[in-house]
């Protein structure tokens, strides 16, 4: 794993593997919710990316979800939104990704729903992160 993803305060493989294919992939802005202090929330993670087409978009979801395949043997339990390309949704158990065009995860703003929990973004400094 690289340096930055390697700091992100969790040990958890798929997270960690995720956050690494986004990155390979160069996903814009993304962040780490840490839903686990929350009561009957259905992940304990979202990672939220976005990109600047269509095209980059499919190509981090379809990125994300051939390189746990092969490296963890993970698939994904659902995904939603690959007709389109704004908003494709991953759902791997624990861990959710959203892959936003930038106006869609603008429009939606998932950070703000979930103020109140501890964000990361992968690459800046956790006291920079702690949310």
């Amino acid at each position: 794993m690289n340096n930055k993803i390697d700091r992100l305060p969790v040990k958890d493989k798929v997270l960690k593997e995720i956050v690494k294919s986004i990155d390979d992939k160069k996903g814009n802005d993304t962040v780490v919710i840490d839903l686990r202090k929350f009561d009957n929330v259905i992940a304990d993670y979202f990672v939220i990316t976005d990109a600047t087409s269509h095209t980059q978009v499919k190509a981090i979801s379809d990125h994300i979800r051939e390189q746990l395949r092969d490296r963890l043997r993970k698939k994904p339990w659902g995904v939603e939104g690959e007709e389109n390309a704004d908003w494709i949704l991953l759902d791997y158990g624990d861990v959710i990704v959203h892959v936003f065009r930038r106006p869609v995860r603008e429009y939606y703003d998932l950070e703000g729903l979930w103020g109140d929990a501890d964000m990361w973004r992968p690459g800046e400094n956790e006291s920079e992160n702690a949310g």
